[in-house]
């Protein structure tokens, strides 16, 4: 055997594990799931082949909850995405200025929620959002300001798990903050001397060439916001009146709580391709606001 051959063997040996561990755990139940989603299958019995059924089923209207929970999960991702992006550009942004001091105790603070498990997180936030003993309405009664009602409101059900998140974007954060310090220095040297301001800099050099960090936070943000489920599972239930009835524990309903699992498979795969859709708009579209400063 050559040298040349030896190597790749090896290389292929090294990674092995992962090849395998991709299509036991990620490939195969995806291809199971697919033509489980033909089928009638309620987990003690035989699946039964029906075709498209299970999609007619939610595309003509038969279950109710279809375009509901469609409705909840793009409210959900439409203020979560981009007060997630917001919040946690100007959190680094701040922890990115020299004056700051302590900046590794704050990053540290910040960064602290993700590793929290999410049920504790979840029972924190249920006793926070409480209407009668919770911490928000305790002060809003302090400012004499009338008190919501939170989780246990149709209207601010959602806003209150969108704000929730935000208290878990540490990972952003932290990515935002190594874009941050990665913008060269002599680019904010070259517009002092050309007499720009602290605004002008911030708008034609940190935003531009921090894009493509904005560009990868949206994707990840987006494509999790879309799988939101756990908050959900704890928190509400679904409730109230299915207000919180996101797509993510929709499909756990469906196969775990009603044993339908070719339906929820039909469901899990429209989520697929409406998270593949949206990515790939995000990409079309990136050509115009991404800057890359290898393009130069």
């Amino acid at each position: 055997m050559t040298r040349k051959r030896r190597i790749a063997l090896a290389g292929i040996l090294f990674a092995l594990p992962s090849i395998l561990g991709l299509l036991t755990f990620t490939i195969l139940p995806m291809l199971s799931s697919l033509l489980l989603s033909f089928t009638d299958y309620r987990i003690v019995n035989t699946p039964k082949f029906i075709g498209f059924d299970n999609y007619t089923r939610l595309f003509d209207g038969t279950d109710q909850y279809f375009y509901n929970s469609l409705a909840v999960t793009f409210k959900y991702v439409i203020l979560r995405v981009p007060l997630g992006l917001m919040f946690s550009f100007i959190v680094a942004f701040l922890l990115n200025m020299e004056f700051i001091r302590g900046k590794s105790i704050f990053r540290t603070i910040f960064y602290l929620p993700v590793i929290v498990p999410a049920v504790a997180s979840s029972m924190i936030w249920i006793w926070l959002f409480s209407p009668d003993l919770g911490l928000f309405n305790s002060f809003l009664e302090a400012l004499n300001l009338p008190t919501l009602n939170w989780l246990y409101s149709e209207e601010t059900v959602v806003p209150s798990i969108v704000l929730m998140s935000l208290w878990g974007m540490g990972s952003t954060i932290i990515i935002f903050l190594a874009g941050l310090q990665g913008v060269p220095r002599s680019l904010y040297e070259a517009a002092i001397v050309d007499g720009a301001g602290a605004m002008r800099k911030f708008l034609h050099i940190t935003i531009p060439m921090m894009t493509p960090i904005i560009f990868f936070n949206l994707i990840m943000g987006s494509i999790g916001a879309f799988q939101v489920f756990t908050e959900a599972l704890i928190m509400t239930q679904g409730g109230p009146n299915n207000a919180s009835l996101f797509y993510n524990y929709y499909i756990y309903r469906e196969a775990f709580l009603f044993g339908e699992m070719g339906h929820a498979s039909a469901i899990a795969w429209i989520l697929f391709i409406i998270i593949l859709i949206v990515t790939a708009i995000f990409f079309r579209t990136s050509k115009s606001w991404v800057f890359y400063e290898s393009e130069v």
